[in-house]
């Protein structure tokens, strides 16, 4: 057989084979993953309000000042930025909101001219336009209140892996992947600010940045500081740990000593009135059937 004809019966098969081997061996979930990175590390290089999104989010981004986007944004942050709160949706659902409630206050005041339900109107119109933010400052006070509650177990499970041997990322990763809660999800951020190339400190100040609880904060402080000067990091989690334990101690015996004060109005409004009426009120009944009959 001619050597040529061989050669091009070869150079037919052999692309086509590296062709599928390549498309074949992919590892598309090492790129999933590297695309999640990146697309993270981005967004923490542009951290901040951005213009993107439809018309609407547009038209919100153009009637909002720039000062009050900012708030919104921080107080989105301080919510861990869910995803069905982005801050375009937020800003495009305000003026529409706001609308909604003009039309229903026009419709209340509009049936009467009374000076009071006029301003019921004008509330109403507040309200409708002011939800979006009492629904991020309530999920971002439930997301620090949590997150002050996992702290110190948090400390002391990056202490135990500091001590056995692993370093402080290396703890921080541990405590991310045992953890459920938001925290543990602040601490795998953190990690991932890393990986993409973040500095260290600035990585930590993120975190500070994102979050609103001072024990946190602290301690992050202290983290940069031991970075800095060169203290060992398990003495740093040793005192942390500690001081997060006492805090917590704390919080617990103040709830503790502000609980009668809580707990005396509802007695006073719902279970005393009963207790009168079940107790007084067939002796009222007998009275005022005695002197009726008399």
């Amino acid at each position: 057989m001619n050597p040529l004809f061989l050669l091009a019966l070869l150079l037919v098969p052999l692309p086509i084979a590296y062709l599928a081997w390549s498309i074949l061996s992919v590892d598309r979930k090492g790129q999933s993953v590297v695309r999640e990175l990146l697309a993270r590390g981005e967004s923490v290089a542009g951290e901040g309000p951005k213009k993107r999104g439809g018309a609407l989010d547009v038209i919100g981004y153009r009637l909002t000042p720039g000062s009050y986007v900012q708030k919104l944004d921080r107080l989105i942050s301080l919510a861990g930025r869910p995803p069905s709160l982005p801050l375009g949706r937020v800003l495009a659902a305000k003026p529409a909101l706001g609308l909604c409630g003009a039309l229903f206050g026009f419709l209340i005041s509009a049936n009467s001219s009374s000076g009071i339900i006029k301003l019921v109107g004008i509330f109403v119109v507040l309200l409708g336009y002011f939800i979006p933010d009492l629904l991020l400052y309530s999920k971002g006070q439930e997301r620090q209140k949590a997150m002050q509650l996992e702290l110190a177990n948090t400390m002391d499970q990056m202490l135990i892996s500091v001590e056995a041997g692993l370093g402080f990322e290396g703890a921080m990763a541990r405590a991310g992947e045992n953890g459920k809660g938001p925290l543990a999800e602040e601490l795998v951020r953190t990690l991932q600010d890393m990986q993409v190339g973040r500095s260290r400190r600035d990585s930590y100040l993120a975190l500070a940045e994102r979050t609103n609880v001072p024990e946190l904060r602290s301690f992050v402080q202290a983290v940069i500081q031991a970075d800095a000067y060169g203290i060992a990091i398990s003495r740093v989690l040793r005192v942390q740990a500690k001081v997060m334990r006492v805090k917590r101690r704390q919080r617990a015996e103040e709830k503790a000593m502000k609980l009668p004060v809580m707990v005396l109005f509802p007695l006073l409004l719902f279970i005393f009135p009963v207790l009168f009426i079940a107790i007084l009120g067939p002796a009222v009944i007998n009275t005022i059937a005695s002197f009726s009959g008399g």
